[in-house]
């Protein structure tokens, strides 16, 4: 028998705040923020060692913080949930956001597509400002305090009733449990899981009664039934399909149809045009097993003149060689109608023309979670308040992405966090006033 003696366990800490906010990105930034301002001393948990790693990633190739269009149209990109949001963006739209960064002393314009960026693009000058005045905020505010490397694990039990919440935290230094009046959970969803935003509270929410829908990956891409041919995945994965249209119909009548491009993968098709119509294909596959939709490799060319390009006499040149001659079709949209038509198609110029016009492109399952820009699903607004306080437990509240919501890129991602944020920072506000 070994003689070495196993050692204790290190003691549990136990601390006593106002306010916790568990979770580091635009959400829980944002309702530290409105606390702060007001007064409030607020304590920030995050499990990773700094701060808005999700936000950083995000504004890599250039911060998107919002989106120009009008306020209805806006509210349009939330689908089924656009009331829920629609009411958050009363606390802070996309003018209120860009006022915000203004204040932070960062410039913002609008793009050509109608998206808003900072004028550098970037987000780490944005995030170093915003943390500056977290730290320091204007006269009458309490700068936050920030604990890294705290991962949330659950619940404990508040020594006298009505005390409040108790959270149990793992640390680097052990464990540790924060007794506060008012928790603000913005945990985010399930996808970029190496950045902290893994769902592992979904079974901790769900222990204690609240109600979450599954998370599901939003603006992902998918894999095609059956998989490419070796040929077409080696030669063309990687390459994107540019100036074509695809269109979606649903077994329930939804559609979608849009002018964009998107890129081929080694299993599948990934890339904006395919996000924006991501939930639609999600959700078929869900139901029914498979999704498919229609490619129009030439959306500028009406039907009749591909179809009279194609019976064009062509001479002694190859099919490949005329298409590419008289329609401009080579390359990767000259493959892909070689990977998805039997041969006899080549030969009836009316199949050919259709195909061109609108190929079927079959798709058999979501990419993984983990992969996926964001996701859908988590805490439903049916047992939130309108001020995202959880009926199931006074005094928590939560926001951001780990909300029961999703929307498209563009922008409107980033503003309905910051808007949740808001929502929940004035909803303790009230809580702790009575």
């Amino acid at each position: 028998m070994s003689s070495e003696i196993s050692p204790s366990p290190l003691p549990m800490t136990v601390r006593t705040v106002d306010v916790a906010v568990v979770g580091g990105g635009p959400a829980g930034l944002m309702a530290a923020q409105v606390l702060a301002d007001a007064g409030v001393a607020v304590h920030l948990f995050d499990a990773m060692p700094s701060v808005g790693r999700k936000f950083l990633l995000a504004g890599k190739g250039g911060l998107n913080l919002t989106h120009s269009e009008g306020a209805d149209r806006f509210a349009e990109r939330y689908g089924a949930r656009r009331s829920a949001i629609e009411a958050l963006l009363q606390g802070l739209d996309a003018t209120a956001l860009r006022a915000w960064a203004q204040g932070l002393g960062i410039e913002t314009f609008v793009g050509s597509s109608g998206r808003v960026f900072p004028k550098d693009m970037k987000a780490a000058p944005l995030l170093r400002a915003w943390l500056q005045r977290l730290r320091h905020p204007a006269a009458g505010g309490v700068g936050v305090q920030f604990h890294m490397r705290h991962r949330w694990t659950g619940w404990g039990t508040p020594a006298t009733e009505g005390a409040g919440q108790v959270l149990c935290f793992e640390t680097p230094h052990g464990p540790l449990q924060v007794q506060a009046r008012a928790v603000v959970l913005a945990l985010g969803g399930g996808s970029w899981a190496r950045l902290g935003s893994n769902g592992a509270w979904v079974p901790l929410l769900a222990a204690r009664g609240v109600a979450v829908a599954p998370l599901l990956p939003a603006n992902c891409g998918f894999d095609v039934q059956g998989g490419w041919s070796p040929f077409f995945a080696e030669k063309f994965a990687g390459q994107p399909f540019k100036s074509v249209a695809i269109a979606v119909t649903t077994a329930q009548g939804r559609s979608f149809a849009r002018k964009g491009e998107f890129v081929a993968t080694a299993t599948g098709v990934e890339g904006s045009l395919v996000y924006a119509a991501s939930s639609l294909l999600r959700d078929e596959i869900i139901r029914t097993g498979q999704a498919t939709f229609t490619m129009d490799l030439l959306p500028d060319v009406p039907a009749d003149k591909v179809l009279a390009e194609i019976r064009h006499p062509r001479g002694s040149r190859s099919l490949s060689s005329h298409l590419k001659s008289r329609l401009h079709l080579e390359g990767i949209k000259s493959a892909i109608l070689h990977e998805r038509l039997a041969k006899e198609a080549f030969n009836d110029p009316v199949q050919l023309a259709a195909a061109i016009k609108a190929l079927p492109i079959p798709l058999q399952a979501a990419r993984p979670i983990d992969e996926a820009i964001s996701t859908a699903g988590g805490v439903l607004f049916e047992v939130l308040t309108p001020q995202l306080m959880l009926e199931q437990l006074p005094g928590v509240f939560c926001a951001g992405e780990m909300l029961d919501w999703e929307a498209p890129t563009g922008g409107y991602l980033l503003q309905a966090c910051f808007a949740s944020g808001v929502a929940a920072g004035q909803g303790v506000l009230n809580h702790l006033r009575g």
